[in-house]
């Protein structure tokens, strides 16, 4: 299995809900990284780092959150995925949609890192109370 395709199995793991697929090709030490601005902001080592502090967050905060990646870019070592974030927050009852991109390192078919670009603008407008237009944290 290439690269790419790892990263594919990922994707549709995530679309089918599958959290120990998301999770089976991450390296016991992979660096995962959520964008500054983003809510769950912050580097996580380890696979079950990465499952409690963002795939879980993310169930909790968000009605039908989504990322539907349009391309996977296989450049090797390094896989690139673009695609578009959306989801309902819980909390506000406001939806979002905002383009993302990740940056996939492999290493000996595992994900040894992972870097999310997205607008978190977007996002955090979903998150303030349209009332106050004060912040809620997710």
């Amino acid at each position: 299995m290439s690269n790419a395709e790892i990263i594919r199995s990922h994707y549709a793991a995530s679309d089918r809900g599958d959290l120990d697929g998301m999770l089976a090709p991450l390296a016991s030490d992979v660096r995962w990284t959520e964008a500054a601005g983003f809510p769950y902001a912050g580097t996580y080592v380890g696979p079950d780092a990465v499952a409690a502090n963002v795939f879980a967050r993310l169930q909790e905060d968000w009605d039908d959150y989504t990322v539907a990646i349009d391309e996977v870019i296989d450049g090797g070592d390094v896989v690139v995925g673009i695609g578009t974030y959306s989801g309902t927050n819980r909390a506000t009852g406001r939806f979002f949609a905002a383009r993302v991109a990740h940056v996939w390192r492999l290493k000996d078919a595992e994900v040894v890192a992972f870097e999310q670009f997205t607008d978190t603008e977007m996002v955090s407008r979903a998150l303030r109370d349209p009332s106050t237009g004060s912040g809620t944290r997710a």
